[in-house]
């Protein structure tokens, strides 16, 4: 494919192109093949060679209007652009490295398996509606033991009840909800 390095009218095409985008079309056409083959030379993806090219005419069409015919050709400027572009992927890549699958795959991990963690949840649920289905007493007492951490003299202080009431208030509520979890086919 032997193309001319510029078009005709070159400086008049990228003046018109700022309110025109025919006259960009027709610099995109001349240009398009060099512009990709120049970048897939540099980056020899395919899928990225496109992404990259793309951005160049994008970036082209947006500042066509500070182009200065008079600093540079056409050709010059729309190189530049791909080669900032190129560049500025190649520093990208190096700020992301990419791990691949099969390090991933050997990687271990101190968190349960994921069906572990649903049944967790799951189970958590249940509990939490076994709760809710208590007298406000039991629903407190068992907030302030399991949640709170509190020992039963700190609830029996907190709440005005006896220590040796406040234990078997727990534990007939923990039988409770026990058997209520177990009709629900929870185990544990």
């Amino acid at each position: 494919m032997n193309q001319t390095l510029a078009l005709p009218n070159e400086a008049g095409l990228a003046t018109q192109s700022s309110t025109d985008a025919a006259a960009f079309a027709a610099i995109y056409d001349h240009y398009f093949a060099r512009v990709y083959n120049y970048i897939r030379y540099r980056v020899q993806d395919a899928d990225i060679t496109d992404d990259l090219t793309a951005q160049v005419f994008e970036r082209a069409l947006l500042r066509i209007g500070q182009y200065q015919q008079d600093k540079a050709p056409l050709a010059a400027w729309l190189f530049t652009i791909a080669r900032n572009i190129v560049n500025d992927h190649f520093r990208a890549a190096k700020r992301r490295r990419w791990l691949s699958l099969d390090i991933l795959r050997e990687w271990s991990s101190n968190d349960p398996p994921p069906g572990d963690v649903v049944a967790d949840n799951d189970m958590q649920d249940k509990l939490l509606a076994a709760v809710a289905g208590l007298g406000s007493r039991e629903r407190d007492l068992i907030g302030l033991k399991f949640a709170a951490g509190l020992t039963n003299r700190a609830i029996a202080q907190l709440t005005g009840l006896s220590e040796s009431n406040v234990g078997i208030i727990l534990f007939r509520t923990v039988r409770r909800l026990r058997v209520e979890l177990e009709a629900q086919g929870v185990e544990r």
